[in-house]
C-alpha cells in the first residue's frame, strides 16, 4: 500500500475530490474482465478516485473489488471518492434515480461520491448507444435539462450522491443549468475530454469563474480499443513537445501530460489496467513543469476529438 496521498480539491458543496483518478471507460470485453483486479492494484498503489458510470457495464466488477478492500480493511469506505453517471436513456426526471439506484446495487453501496449527468443529449429508453449498424439513426427523446437536475438535486437530498454535476456540457449547457430559476444546488463538476490536442482553455476559464471544478478525460489520448473511438487522430503520447519534455524532466510524456492537467487546475482521469502503467502515472506528484514547459503545451492545441459526436452532431443538444 502506498503511503502517497494525492491532493484534493474542495468542491463548491465543500466536499473533497482526488485531483487524480482511475478511468474505467473501456472497451466492453476489457471493461468487464480486466476493472475488477485493476480497481484493487489502483488501492493499492494509492489512487482513491475511482470515476465510472452505468454506461461502462462494468460497475459490478468494480463493487465487488471495493467491497473486497474495504472488508479486508485496507481502505475504509470513506477513502474513496466514487463517481457515476446518469445516461442518456435514463434523462427523464423519474428516471434519474432509477438508474442511481441501479448503480449502487450493481456497486453493493448506499451512495455515490459524485453523481453526474453524463450526456446531455436525452434517449429514448432502451436505445442502444452504439447501433450496430455504424449508419442507424438513434431514436432521440426530448427532455428539459433543468427538470433533470432538479432530480439530481433529489438525489443529493435523499443521500444517494454526496455531490452532483455534469459531463460533456458546454458552456451554454452549464449557464441555463447556473441560470435556472430556484437552482437549488450548481454542479459542483464537468467532466469533459481534456488533453494537449484539446486543452479546452475557454471552457477552463469559464468553469473556474463559477467555481466547477473541470475534470479531463481522456487526458493521455486515445486511439484504440474502444468501439467509439476515431482511430485516424495522431498518437498524443509520441508528440515531438511532449517526448522532448519529458526526456528534460526524465519522466514518460503520460506523466508529463497528466503533469500538464494539474498545474492548470484540471482534475485528471488516467485510464490503464495494467500494473506498471497505473504506477506510472500516479508518480506526478513529485517535479514541476516550468511556465516554458507548460507555454509549450498550451500550443500543441489542435481541437482535436478523440471521442467523435458523430451519433449526436445533428441534434440540437449536442455540446460540440
Amino acid at each position: 500500500m502506498s503511503n502517497v496521498k494525492p491532493p484534493s480539491v474542495k468542491l463548491n458543496d465543500g466536499h473533497l475530490m482526488p485531483v487524480l483518478g482511475l478511468g474505467t471507460s473501456a472497451a466492453l470485453k476489457d471493461a468487464t474482465n480486466k476493472v475488477e483486479e485493476a480497481v484493487a492494484v489502483a488501492i493499492d498503489i494509492g489512487y482513491r478516485h475511482i470515476d465510472s458510470a452505468y454506461l461502462y457495464q462494468n460497475e459490478e466488477e468494480i463493487g465487488r473489488s471495493l467491497q473486497k478492500k474495504i472488508s479486508s480493511g485496507s481502505v475504509k469506505r470513506s477513502d474513496i471518492f466514487y463517481t457515476s453517471k446518469v445516461w442518456s436513456t435514463f434523462l427523464q426526471p423519474e428516471l434519474v434515480q432509477t438508474c442511481l439506484k441501479a448503480s449502487l446495487k450493481k456497486l453493493q453501496l448506499t451512495y455515490v461520491d459524485l453523481y453526474l449527468i453524463h450526456f446531455p443529449v436525452p434517449l429514448k429508453p432502451g436505445e442502444e448507444f452504439f447501433p450496430k449498424d455504424s449508419h442507424s439513426n438513434l431514436i432521440f427523446d426530448t427532455v428539459d435539462l433543468c427538470s433533470t437536475w432538479e432530480a439530481m438535486e433529489k438525489c443529493k437530498d435523499a443521500g444517494l450522491a454526496k455531490s452532483i454535476g455534469v459531463s460533456n456540457f458546454n458552456r451554454r449547457q452549464l449557464e441555463k443549468i447556473l441560470n435556472k430559476p430556484g437552482l437549488k444546488y450548481k454542479p459542483v463538476c464537468n467532466q469533459v475530454e481534456c488533453h494537449p490536442y484539446l486543452n479546452q482553455s475557454e471552457l477552463l476559464e469559464f468553469c473556474k469563474s463559477k467555481d466547477i471544478v473541470m475534470i479531463g478525460y481522456a487526458v493521455l489520448g486515445s486511439n484504440s480499443g474502444k468501439e467509439w473511438l476515431n482511430k485516424d487522430n495522431p498518437v498524443l503520447l509520441e508528440d515531438p513537445v511532449l517526448v522532448a519534455l519529458a526526456q528534460k524532466h526524465q519522466r514518460t510524456p503520460a506523466q508529463v501530460a497528466l503533469r500538464y492537467q494539474l498545474q492548470r487546475g484540471v482534475v485528471a482521469l488516467a485510464k490503464s489496467f495494467n500494473k506498471e502503467r497505473l504506477q506510472e502515472n500516479f508518480q506526478v506528484f513529485d517535479f514541476q513543469l516550468t511556465p516554458e514547459d507548460m507555454k509549450a503545451l498550451d500550443g500543441l492545441n489542435r481541437n482535436i476529438r478523440y471521442f467523435p459526436d458523430s451519433q449526436f452532431c445533428h441534434h440540437p443538444d449536442s455540446p460540440f
